[in-house]
């Protein structure tokens, strides 16, 4: 994975009106240009690239949950990029794998959302940043397990309801949104 191509991928989300995804969009694009490992979990400042997805179901009626053990709410699933993943896609794809143990298409993901948001300090990490790419991927099945990281991995319903119910940051409601919309 390489800075450019990152960039590109970032460079060519459309934002539309979304003053949020705006502001994720051009700090993502800062750390690119301004730091020489951005996608590394030990680049504390500002933060790092991470890769996240909204894993749709098979019929589309709902969305992957994770509640993350560290973080204590609510999230989809994610986290870091690795040395050894071949693109972000693949990142994001390793991630659910790892997390929920989800069995997912082959269809190519698309970027659907970004957000960059802080990290609480724990141990030897300080409070970082983690700038993350939000993808779209789509399960094969809704058989699913949770990992270390996670309490628990539910499907949600997709509905404002629902997502107000789980606590979902407004970024992640907007990036499931766009998957639907693309879908």
């Amino acid at each position: 994975i390489t800075r450019e191509s990152a960039a590109a991928l970032v460079a060519a989300f459309s934002t539309g009106t979304d003053e949020m995804a705006v502001k994720s969009q051009d700090l993502i694009m800062m750390l690119l240009r301004f730091t020489e490992t951005p996608f590394s979990r030990d680049q504390f400042a500002p933060g790092h690239i991470t890769a996240t997805s909204v894993v749709l179901s098979p019929d589309q009626r709902f969305v992957l949950l994770v509640h993350h053990r560290r973080l204590e709410r609510w999230l989809l699933p994610g986290g870091h990029v690795e040395p050894d993943d071949t693109s972000l896609e693949a990142a994001a794809r390793r991630e659910v794998l790892e997390e929920t143990g989800a069995l997912l298409s082959e269809v190519p993901a698309m970027l659907v959302g970004m957000d960059v948001h802080g990290i609480p300090p724990k141990k030897r990490e300080p409070y970082h940043q983690h700038h993350d790419l939000i993808f779209t991927l789509r399960a094969t099945d809704v058989v699913v397990r949770a990992s270390e990281e996670s309490r628990e991995v539910r499907w949600c319903a997709i509905s404002a309801e629902e997502f107000r119910k789980y606590g979902l940051p407004l970024p992640i409601v907007r990036a499931v949104g766009r998957a639907i919309e693309h879908s």
